[in-house]
This record gives C-alpha cells, structure tokens and sequence, in this order.
C-alpha cells in the first residue's frame, strides 16, 4: 500500500506512524492527481475537447452528381492506336495545365495572402522547392503562380516538349511529365479544400468536377502521380471516377390495348 514502505518498529512507532499516515495521504492525493489528468489527455489533450474534423463540403452528393459530361473518362484516356506514347501525354499534359489555369483563375481573387496563408489541402501543407532544392514556405497564390510559371516554361520549350516533326523527346520526359502532374495536383487539390464554396457560387463545380475527374483518370492509367500524393483526395475521387453505370435499353413499345406495366410509371432516369 501506498505510504506503509517508511513503517519502522521501535520506540518511536507511533511518531513514524502519523508522519506515514500523513506521506501515505499525500502520496496518494498526488497519484490521484497524475491519474486525473494522464486520463484527460487520452480523450482530451490538453484538457480539451479534439477538434471535430471539418466538413468536406464538395462530398455532399448535390455537388458530387453535377458534372458537364457523363460519359465513361476512361475511354478518353486510352492510348489511341498509332499513337506515340510521348506525344499523347505530351497533348495531354498540355491540355490539363491550361484547363487547371483557368480554373484556378476563376476563384483566383478569392485567393490571396491573407485568405491562404500557406497552400494548403486536408492536413497537407505543401512547400516550393527552387531549382537549388532549397524549401520555401509561401502562400497559396505565390505557390500557385510558382506552379503555372515553371510548367509554362517546361511545356514551351521544345527541348523538352518537342512540336517540330521529326524532333525526338528527351530521356527525362517521362520524369518532367510526372513532376508536371504531381504540381498540377496540387492545385486541384487546393482549388476543392479552399475554394469550393467560390466555385459553387460560380456554378462552376461540375466543370471542376469534370476536370478533377478526367485528371484523375489520366494520371492513374499512365502511373503519373505517386498514389501517395493522392491519397488525400481518394475520396473524392472514387466518387467521381466511379465508372458510369450502363444506359438501360430503351423499352419496346407497348400495343394500344396492352395495361401499362406497374414499372413503367415508376422508371425515372436521373443525369
């Protein structure tokens, strides 16, 4: 028991014996204590209740359905026939930078130093790195403006994006490719953490929608970003880059004197 290690028989036992009762009471006030407080700070730290996760507004399905096509994205992907491999992610990696441009430019006054602080998307806060590799803490728009302005530069110069007939790719395209697309990433990713109620107040969530999707989709059929970078989104993705579900056959037409079948008031077909 607490306090009965300092007992000592002898003359003077009963002298001992009150200043151990006295010990023993405060040793155990203090354990009671620690126990307090070691409890609190599994459930509470700090005393506190944790923070409730913040609601991801552009899962709620009114906004997930609006899309501006409703076709299958994985058939625009694929590698048509006759095609170079470097020329289709070349077109397309192209395409994907002036579509997020523009998009980004829609909320981009929204989007400022002091709104965003820091370019930031869930619990990631992303850093720039200069041609050195030294790392930068910047804000939202300075980090965005460092994205369109190295991709700009990499997609126009013909050393490393090619246009001439006969010119060949170089060896680290694939690997500029990839860093394009991982930057490009991180912009959407912003755009919906951030900046979604703007979007919506625009009524432009199904293009961002759409977007977000078809470079979802492209980057997973050619393995362009690291699943790891992703995985911060995944859950907006596998909604809406579910694969479209297959249009019903139309029915046939009924005779004049045939009864309506009970299912053919019921059949709704919802876009």
């Amino acid at each position: 028991m607490v306090g009965d290690y300092c007992s000592i028989s002898g003359e003077n036992t009963d002298m001992h014996s009150q200043r151990n009762a006295k010990s023993g009471l405060s040793c155990k006030m203090v354990l009671q204590a620690v126990g307090k407080v070691l409890r609190k700070s599994k459930t509470k730290p700090n005393g506190k209740k944790p923070p409730a996760e913040e609601k991801k507004q552009y899962l709620e399905a009114e906004f997930t359905k609006v899309r501006v096509v409703d076709f299958d994205l994985k058939e625009l992907v694929l590698l048509p026939r006759e095609i170079d491999l470097n020329e289709w992610l070349a077109s397309n990696t192209t395409t994907f930078f002036n579509l997020i441009n523009l998009q980004y430019s829609t909320i981009s006054e929204f989007c400022t130093g002091d709104t965003c602080q820091a370019m930031t998307a869930c619990n990631t806060i992303y850093y720039w790195y200069d041609e050195r590799g030294k790392k930068t803490k910047c804000t939202a728009p300075q980090y965005v403006d460092f994205v369109m302005s190295l991709v700009q530069k990499l997609v126009t110069e013909e050393e490393n994006f090619p246009t001439k007939y006969g010119k060949e790719f170089p060896n680290s395209f694939d690997s500029l490719v990839k860093k394009i697309c991982r930057y490009l990433f991180h912009v959407l990713a912003h755009l919906y953490w951030a900046h979604f109620k703007e979007t919506v107040a625009l009524d432009l969530q199904g293009h961002l929608n759409t977007l977000y999707a078809h470079f979802i989709v492209f980057v997973r059929e050619f393995n362009l970003v690291d699943p790891k970078e992703t995985c911060i989104m995944d859950d907006l993705s596998e909604i809406l880059c579910a694969p479209v579900p297959p249009t019903p056959a139309p029915a046939a037409p009924s005779s004049p004197n045939s009864a309506p079948s009970p299912s053919s008031h019921n059949h709704v077909t919802e876009r």
